[in-house]
């Protein structure tokens, strides 16, 4: 009986062997170009005029929320919107400076990021006119000489140039998108 159970084992298996086995596989293909730095990082992004611009976009961006949040600000509505834009766009900026130093663009090809790049500063650009107008706007609720006056003043004129920045960038986006679009 043991011998008829083995034998059973036996040809059972075999019987298992001798079915054709179907494997399906699968597999995918992903390239990344990274750039001739092998460091990891774009020094050189600096050096270019958008990444001149981005810089200056994030100390004189930051000069605008601090001279006003050095103020008593909060007594003038219009100025907590002006601070929303102003820490908004800088923080994000700030993002997009270290994603393009970092060139983690490049690790992420599926997004298209000249896209991304134009809609950003085009809406920094547009966002930070309307807080230069509220800004300028807002300025003559303070008395002339005071503190909160002298500051709103300053806070307006970085504004401005910060508008100006965007500006820049995003027509320099514009060329590179209008180029990417276009095709060698």
């Amino acid at each position: 009986m043991l011998i008829g159970k083995s034998f059973q084992k036996l040809t059972s298996t075999s019987k298992m062997e001798d079915r054709p086995r179907t494997i399906s596989t699968t597999s995918s293909t992903y390239t990344v170009s990274f750039s001739s730095t092998a460091r990891g990082y774009d020094r050189a992004f600096l050096k270019t005029l958008p990444g001149l611009l981005m810089a200056s976009e994030i100390v004189l961006g930051l000069l605008v929320w601090v001279l006003i949040a050095s103020t008593e600000y909060f007594s003038v509505s219009a100025f907590g919107w002006v601070m929303f834009v102003a820490v908004f766009y800088w923080v994000l900026t700030v993002f997009f400076l270290i994603f393009y130093i970092t060139m983690a663009y490049t690790k992420i090809p599926q997004v298209p990021w000249t896209t991304v790049g134009l809609s950003f500063n085009a809406s920094a650009a547009l966002m930070y006119l309307l807080a230069s107008i509220v800004d300028a706007i807002s300025i003559k609720q303070a008395d002339e000489g005071t503190h909160n006056y002298n500051s709103w003043v300053a806070s307006t004129i970085f504004a401005f140039i910060v508008t100006l920045c965007y500006c820049g960038n995003a027509y320099f986006s514009f060329q590179t998108w209008k180029s990417r679009d276009q095709g060698p």
